[in-house]
């Protein structure tokens, strides 16, 4: 059996974002194919560790990413369990990863979720160079990187020089393994609860709604987008669901006569985004791969993006459930919402091949090292 040790420098249980979600599902499955421990921070919700082992040996506070004592627990930790392969979330403590690879003689992966110096580029951050410095050395060192979509791993070989074999395509993946069945009643469910129309159109957005690429896009639906829609005859109501709405909004009440209704933070998005026939994704910034847009077309629920927010998704697999409009062309992105309402269509199975975890999981525990008792 191979045993493998995962370093999670936040914590990530319970999940309330798609990168957070991304951990929890990846061990979730991953420990059903080997024998897995995670290192991690002891703000966890431990109740909800799944098919693993945790440790919660990492310190709390900025002080974890320069904490070199953990060094020492996390060797232990890796000698007592005979752990040769060590997985680290994300670039950030991956000089950690690098001495227990030496010091352990193991294997060494780092799982990326975005390329984060070009995410805080274009966030406009002064000190993505140096960033991209230390994330280029990091990568350099590791076996193996786990990129989340196509487009990062082809810029890690074009633009950061790394070969094909050593960038391993990994993406984000979804429980579902084939279409819902429960769609309508979770429209239903939804509907009911704000008091909506079933038979009119659910338009909905989710996401970390202070993180600023998902601000600018609330303003975007607010001042663009929704004024084309009322233009148009389709009936609808666009729902807003996400923690930390800034207060400049006061919870969209000025626009719930047109049609904007702020659900706040929702407990299962998982219904929500199920119940939505249409997810709307107008980001511009930010980088990195939407996750919603994954788990919404798992729900068999209709995409409508601008090319910035549906990077890193296979297309290919999609079938008619996505479309994708040009980055600001908020004419053509109104047209497609109301195209998508009368488009019947389901979710392919290719996607569902793609995306499901169970399937992901197994191409990366082809990367883990076996034990030498297996």
């Amino acid at each position: 059996m191979k045993k493998v040790l995962n370093i999670v420098s936040y914590p990530y249980l319970p999940s309330f974002s798609g990168g957070k979600k991304l951990i929890a599902h990846f061990n979730q499955y991953m420990g059903e194919q080997c024998v897995l421990h995670v290192a991690g921070t002891a703000d966890n919700d431990l109740s909800l560790v799944k098919n693993y082992t945790f440790h919660p040996v990492l310190k709390k506070g900025k002080i974890r990413y320069a904490d070199l004592s953990s060094f020492f627990r996390l060797k232990k930790i890796i000698r007592q369990n005979l752990v040769n392969t060590i997985i680290v979330e994300h670039p950030y403590i991956g000089w950690l990863g690098l001495l227990l690879k030496k010091a352990c003689n193991t294997r060494l992966i780092i799982h990326t979720h975005n390329i984060e110096h070009e995410r805080f580029r274009t966030l406009g951050k002064s000190w993505w160079k140096l960033l991209k410095w230390y994330e280029t050395f990091i990568l350099k060192k590791a076996d193996f990187i786990f990129c989340i979509s196509e487009e990062d791993r082809q810029w890690m070989m074009q633009q950061m020089g790394f070969k094909k074999e050593k960038c391993i395509l990994i993406p984000y993946g979804i429980n579902q393994s084939t279409v819902p069945a429960d769609k309508k009643e979770c429209k239903e469910i939804v509907c009911k609860k704000h008091g909506l129309n079933p038979g009119d159109a659910l338009l909905f957005f989710n996401g970390l709604l202070d993180y600023k690429p998902n601000t600018d896009a609330v303003q975007t639906i607010i001042d663009k987008i929704n004024p084309l829609l009322q233009q148009s005859s389709l009936s609808y109501t666009i729902l807003i669901a996400g923690k930390n709405l800034p207060a400049q909004f006061n919870e969209l009440k000025a626009w719930n006569n047109q049609r904007i209704i702020y659900a706040g933070f929702v407990d299962d998005i998982d219904l929500y985004s199920k119940a939505a026939d249409v997810l709307l994704n107008p980001v511009n910034s930010g980088g990195g791969v939407k996750t919603k847009m994954i788990e919404a077309l798992g729900f068999n629920t209709s995409v409508v993006a601008t090319e910035t927010g549906a990077t890193g998704v296979d297309r290919s697999t999609c079938g008619n459930k996505i479309t994708i409009v040009a980055d600001n062309d908020w004419q053509t992105f109104a047209n497609a919402v109301s195209e998508s309402i009368n488009q019947e269509s389901s979710t392919p199975e290719s996607f569902y091949q793609t995306y499901y975890w169970g399937n992901i999981v197994k191409k990366a525990a082809d990367y883990f090292i076996p034990s030498e008792e297996s």
